[in-house]
């Protein structure tokens, strides 16, 4: 179920002075935004998963860029949902590509937030939705 539309831009340049965005990530290989709660997958399963340290840097700034094209506006925040994580591994890879990890949680626990959504894609969206609130909080608490 789309829940919003989300318009890719056409190769439009990322406007650096705007916020950062937050997003859902799930280490099988997909990511989400979430709006008002309202969560979208931006890319699914495409073979690109977490496998261990070679490849973090390059899933995540991957699934990054992806975000940044479609919200036309930096990413620098995320959820990350994934099932044996190495913890050092994904900040190390995180902090590479310009990522602050807001949390890291199971896949179970980051589907159980997005409900009833696809199966597929509920890790990365209940991820989203719950990027979306820390990072609401963390921008209060700045302010």
């Amino acid at each position: 179920m789309k829940l919003f539309q989300i318009e890719e831009p056409e190769g439009a340049p990322l406007e650096s002075e705007g916020p950062g965005a937050a997003v859902g990530i799930d280490l099988a290989g997909s990511v989400a935004v979430s709006v008002g709660g309202n969560a979208e997958l931006l890319r699914g399963r495409d073979g690109a998963t977490w496998s261990g340290h070679s490849d973090a840097a390059m899933l995540l700034g991957s699934l990054k860029a992806r975000a940044e094209q479609a919200l036309a506006r930096p990413v620098t925040h995320a959820v990350i949902a994934g099932d044996d994580i190495d913890t050092a591994a994904i900040d190390t890879a995180a902090t590479a590509i310009g990522l602050t990890v807001l949390r890291l949680i199971p896949r179970a626990e980051a589907a159980a937030v997005a409900g009833g959504a696809d199966r597929r894609a509920a890790a990365a969206l209940g991820a989203a939705m719950l990027a979306e609130d820390l990072a609401a909080r963390l921008s209060t608490v700045i302010c």
